[in-house]
């Protein structure tokens, strides 16, 4: 009786998946097909919850949007960004978009999903980074959100905590409900993207600057720039954004394939 339970359960949660393709292939040709759980809705509703909590939390501190020039000059970026976002999915541009700095050393930036950014002072502080640069980061962020990795990576959290809470009841052990902003806040904060949503997204990414008019080379400088420093201590965006030389290759790689987009837009601008 237990097996059958649980095998009726994992088949259930099997069942509830949906393959999806999240975006149009774009220049650079992602075009993976993706295995969800959860819905887009049910993620973006958690990934708001979460980021409000952080945010409240950032300006309880007084860590919240301190330097007005900052904060300015990457709203500023993703103010060109997001339009383009449109190249990859129509509904992207209507997103509810939230573009917050956070006052801390840590050299950080994130996008959760449904298009809630946070950058970290310490990362401008520390890179000195030029404004295609920004968009190169934002931009790779972003392509995070397009690609709905988060979901992605959710749903797989979802579908294994599932498959625990089965097995604790028929161990008999109550392991309680699961905490979907909790997930949406790990799989954002804490745990490191695969190397292929690694890949999309920086593919995406110098697309999507690209067509914004920035330089799509700007990707290769920036990450460059992240792995040259820390003094033996790597920067907190490198836990969950390596930065190995087959990186860097494929990123002159596609820089290269976007300079075009680049030009038409540098020269309607």
């Amino acid at each position: 009786m237990a097996k059958r339970f649980l095998l009726a359960g994992l088949l259930a949660a099997v069942a509830g998946c949906q393959t999806v393709q999240t975006t149009q292939p774009g220049a650079v040709g992602v075009d993976r097909q993706q295995s969800m759980l959860l819905s887009s809705a049910e993620v973006n509703a958690s990934a708001g919850k979460a980021y409000q909590q952080l945010i409240a939390e950032a300006a309880k501190k007084g860590h919240l949007n301190t330097d007005a020039a900052q904060l300015a000059r990457i709203r500023s970026v993703s103010q060109r960004l997001i339009p383009q976002t449109a190249a990859f999915r129509g509904d992207a541009p209507g997103w509810q978009w939230e573009v917050n700095l956070i006052s801390a050393k840590d050299i950080n930036a994130w996008v959760m999903p449904g298009g809630k950014i946070a950058f970290y002072t310490g990362l401008l502080d520390a890179l000195k980074p030029s404004d295609d640069e920004i968009a190169a980061v934002m931009g790779h962020e972003i392509s995070h959100a397009l690609r709905e990795h988060g979901r992605e990576r959710a749903s797989q959290a979802m579908a294994q905590g599932i498959a625990l809470s089965i097995l604790g009841a028929v161990a008999g052990v109550s392991r309680g409900g699961i905490d979907l902003t909790q997930v949406v806040l790990n799989v954002t904060l804490n745990l490191p993207n695969s190397r292929e949503h690694e890949t999309e997204a920086d593919r995406i990414g110098v697309e999507l600057a690209a067509r914004a008019g920035y330089d799509p080379r700007a990707a290769i400088s920036v990450w460059e720039k992240m792995s040259k420093l820390g003094g033996g201590r790597s920067p907190e965006i490198l836990s969950t954004h390596p930065a190995p030389a087959t990186r860097i290759a494929d990123l002159h790689v596609y820089a290269a394939r976007v300079l075009p987009l680049y030009e038409q837009a540098k020269a309607r601008q």
